[in-house]
């Protein structure tokens, strides 16, 4: 008999299978398992998109590694992996074997961490004591210590245990006295870019302080008479005092300032690509060794009179390393959106302790890193909340703009939500926290741009394929210009008048040669659709909307059709009951427990309304108990049905009752077509097969909704409507807000197919939705788009996220996606103009007519400037903003909600 994998639950029951003549497997239950983690991991020395192709195709090749994404821009690399089949250190090997350096930002695994530090005098036994202390609380799940610096790492379940209890256990440890606070790695991110920017910064000023005696030795001096003989003074046969002093001085730019071109070049050729080091590593040793070459035989010859390039070298590497310092200036800024985010957690916290009746024992202020699940926090009046949770006592208004970019304070009281990172304008408020570190709200925006940031737009693949080939093209090009010089002058093809007094043919292709291969690094085509997207998607989430990404942003500016579900994104989504008709006796409370009681298992905006309005009946408790529902069945788009006290309860539309042959009489109907063309919606009840009530509910419009319409119409876009709702209710909701096209009684997969339809039409279709049902058709649209009050599913299926619940921002993603493009075609014009108008001048097709040529060192300034100017390009978007328009809906106080 064939060999069966059965999940066993003990060992003895695999044996007992085993001893009846069968062969058994023991499956380990990992159903709660994630099996793909996101690791994220900062990238040391990358310079151009070859670089960040030859990382990203390592880690793609890597086992197990599902999604490599690497950013040029943010200098970082996002991992989408199986644990199961490879390790982050794994991962961190693969990029340092391609020569970059690796330090890890996230595992990406479903557990909380904390550093810290302890001071005091720590031996192997007292850290071998404070591990074991460590690991026996509950929910701890590894412990790493680090020696050198005292510091302790420790990964735990946030539901479990907390800070708190660590450094607890750490200095109440018998070993020695101790103390232990949360280790500071200054600044993560910024601090790299700091290093990385003083570093630039000391390079490039060590290189000016060498490269500008040579430039004055050869280009300024050389004009002013006794200066002039002083530097032709002969000290060695031919070799005269300007150029040993030249040599001199671009020894140590070549070999000190240009090192990390050195080392960039030396890991590319390792594994056989080519970047932007290799340019100026060519350019720069030709442009030396050949000097070096003229000089060294000049000083053992009595007649050969050198010439030498050191200022070339020198300046070149002295140009780049400055527009390195001013391109890793610039980039910083792109990437302020996510800084100011982090920013807005606070420092401390107050801790407060309460006993079982609520009353507060004492207050303690603490480090809000420290703060853990269910802890309850005193914020004062002008105090940031420390923490995501829910009011617990208290009344104020808290200022959401900086996470929601929603301007107006927002009410809050007692069960109400608060987000961490907000500010508290008046009144005390006591709140219990409920999402802390990594998982809170604040957290998970700050996730959601970076891995927007890192995401690559299809217009980037075009600087990517050409980044494969374009610098082995280069090289084959300069060496072109430098030979078709140098046979011309050989063979005496152009005059000897062309060539300047101070070189000779083989001289003057040399620098042609050197100027093609050093303008045409390909740097800027690289940066062109990075830093506007990093830019783009900072600037949204700045304004409460939150782009996932550059394929999201691409996508959005093409959009000419919208397809808007009805309940809570054309409405308010907080509809309630305006009015009951019994058609059958029976007391009105009972009515509504009956059908609370089914409605309760229902996540339907509607059926909410109908549960917080039967709630009226039972004033007396705060959260009563509904009968329990049997046979609870939900049928998508229609109703529910369920057994409650041994009654058949069928609630929902028309449709579902003739579904179930259940008879609608004619006042009934009447009824509902009255409530329809009042852009009401009915609910019918039946109960034994038999219709027992309709109630009426009713979902305002929001205010803007109208306006919002008409403005899209005015951006060419189309707008339809796809709801659940019955038609007449749909019908009259689109009359109100200007919709021509209308769907209603769709199910989910109807929305989904409609959203196809529209798409095989020639549609590039956006949807925008904000609940469960919604969820298909946001991920079918080629741009979904989640109101942010709406349903977590919704919001993980979409593409744009609306934190503000406005209408009006559908309008702005739509804008800024089509200014953040606008921009990245310009940076695509303006990268390219530099190559396609510098290669031809740098290779000399204006010497022959004009007599200009353009020296290396001005073609590696042209080169940096390119960089630098895409980079400032792209930081133009910062100073975006919203259409007028929707200006003019808040000046004219349409927009109250």
């Amino acid at each position: 008999m064939g060999e069966f994998v059965i999940l066993l639950q003990t060992e003895t029951i695999r044996e007992t299978i085993q001893d009846v003549g069968f062969q058994a497997t023991l499956v380990e239950d990992k159903t709660n398992e994630k099996s793909t983690y996101v690791c994220r991991i900062q990238i040391k020395g990358m310079t151009c998109t070859s670089c960040s192709t030859t990382v990203e195709s390592a880690l793609q090749a890597v086992p197990g590694v599902q999604k490599a994404q690497v950013a040029l821009a943010t200098e970082e690399a996002e991992i989408r992996y199986d644990p199961k089949v490879v390790s982050y250190n794994q991962l961190i090997e693969a990029v340092e074997e391609n020569g970059f350096e690796a330090i890890l930002i996230s595992t990406g695994e479903d557990r909380s961490k904390i550093q810290l530090k302890i001071e005091g005098t720590l031996t192997s036994n007292s850290m071998r004591m404070i591990e074991n202390s460590l690991q026996a609380l509950p929910g701890v799940q590894e412990v790493d210590i680090d020696p050198e610096l005292s510091k302790f790492s420790i990964s735990y379940k946030a539901d479990m245990t907390g800070p708190r209890n660590f450094i607890k256990v750490i200095e109440s440890s018998e070993s020695g006295h101790f103390k232990a606070m949360i280790f500071s790695e200054g600044g993560g991110r910024e601090s790299h870019r700091t290093d990385e920017i003083n570093q630039y910064y000391r390079s490039f000023l060590w290189s000016t302080v060498f490269t500008i005696p040579i430039f004055l030795t050869s280009m300024v001096f050389m004009y002013i008479p006794g200066l002039k003989q002083g530097l032709d003074t002969k000290v060695v046969n031919m070799l005269t005092l300007g150029e040993l002093i030249r040599w001199f001085l671009a020894t140590p730019v070549q070999f000190v300032s240009g090192r990390r071109f050195y080392i960039g070049s030396f890991n590319a050729l390792r594994h056989g690509s080519a970047n932007m080091d290799v340019l100026i590593a060519l350019g720069t040793n030709t442009a030396y060794f050949y000097s070096v070459y003229s000089v060294s035989r000049a000083a053992t010859s009595l007649h050969f009179k050198s010439t030498d390039f050191f200022e070339t070298s020198a300046m070149l590497i002295s140009f780049i390393l400055l527009g390195k310092y001013l391109e890793v200036l610039a980039k910083g800024k792109t990437s302020e959106a996510i800084a100011k985010l982090m920013e807005l957690s606070p420092e401390a916290a107050i801790l407060l302790t309460l006993d079982k009746e609520g009353t507060v024992l004492s207050e303690e202020e603490i480090d809000s890193r420290l703060i853990e699940k269910n802890d309850v926090i005193k914020i004062i009046p002008g105090a940031k909340v420390a923490s995501d949770g829910y009011v617990i006592w208290g009344q104020s208004h808290v200022n959401e703009s900086m996470i929601t970019g929603e301007a107006r304070p927002v009410a809050k009281r007692k069960g109400d939500t608060v987000i961490g990172g907000t500010v508290n304008e008046n009144g005390v408020l006591h709140i219990k926290a409920t999402r802390v570190g990594s998982e809170s709200a604040l957290s998970q925006i700050v996730r959601l741009v970076e891995s927007a940031q890192m995401a690559k737009a299809p217009v980037q693949k075009l600087a990517d394929r050409i980044s494969k080939f374009f610098v082995p093209l280069v090289i084959v090009l300069s060496f072109s210009t430098w030979l078709a010089w140098f046979l011309a002058g050989k063979f005496h093809r152009y005059p000897k008048s062309w060539i300047p007094s101070s070189m000779d043919s083989f001289e003057l292709a040399l620098q042609f040669g050197i100027s093609v291969m050093v303008i045409a690094c390909p740097c800027a085509l690289g940066l062109a659709t990075p830093t506007a997207v990093m830019v783009g998607t900072g600037v949204g989430a700045s304004q409460g909307v939150l782009i996932k990404g550059g394929q999201a942003l691409e996508s959005a500016h093409k959009v000419n059709c919208i397809v808007f579900d009805k309940t809570g994104t054309l409405t308010m989504g907080k509809p309630v009951v305006v009015n009951t008709r019994l058609f059958k006796t029976m007391v009105l409370s009972e009515f509504y427990e009956l059908v609370a009681a089914a409605e309760v298992n229902s996540e339907h905006p509607l059926a909410k309304a109908i549960v917080d309005y039967a709630k009226k009946f039972r004033e007396d408790e705060e959260n009563p108990a509904w009968p329990e529902a049997r046979d609870f069945k939900s049928i998508t788009g229609h109703g529910v049905k369920a057994i409650v006290k041994n009654k058949e309860l069928v609630v929902g539309n028309k449709s579902l009752m003739l579904e179930e042959n259940i008879v609608v009489p004619g006042d009934a109907e009447e009824m509902l077509a009255e409530n329809e063309s009042l852009a009401q919606t009915g609910i019918i009840v039946a109960v034994d097969r038999e219709l027992v009530g309709v109630l009426v509910i009713s979902d305002p419009l929001k205010p803007s909704a109208a306006e919002v319409i008409s403005i899209l119409k005015s951006m060419n876009i189309r707008s339809i409507m796809v709801t659940g709702d019955n038609w007449g209710t749909a019908n009259s909701i689109a009359k109100e807000v200007g919709i021509d096209t209308v769907i209603a009684e769709a199910k989910p997969e109807h929305k989904a197919k409609k959203v196809k339809e529209l798409q095989a039409s020639g549609y590039v279709v956006a949807m925008v939705g904000d609940g469960i049902n919604d969820s298909p058709a946001l991920v079918a649209a080629d741009v979904g788009m989640a109101i942010g009050a709406g349903t977590d599913i919704a919001i993980e299926a979409a593409d744009i996220v609306l934190m503000k619940s406005c209408l009006e921002d559908v309008i702005t993603a739509i804008d800024l996606s089509r200014k953040t493009f606008s921009r990245i075609r310009l940076n695509y014009v303006w990268a390219l103009s530099y190559n396609l108008t510098g290669i031809p001048i740098a290779a000399g097709v204006l010497f022959p007519s004009t007599g200009f040529r353009l020296p290396p060192w001005v073609a590696g300034a042209a080169m940096a400037a390119s960089s630098v100017s895409v980079v400032c390009s792209s930081l133009l978007l910062k100073y975006y903003r919203r259409p007028k328009s929707l200006d003019n809906l808040e000046i004219s106080g349409i927009i109250v909600e």
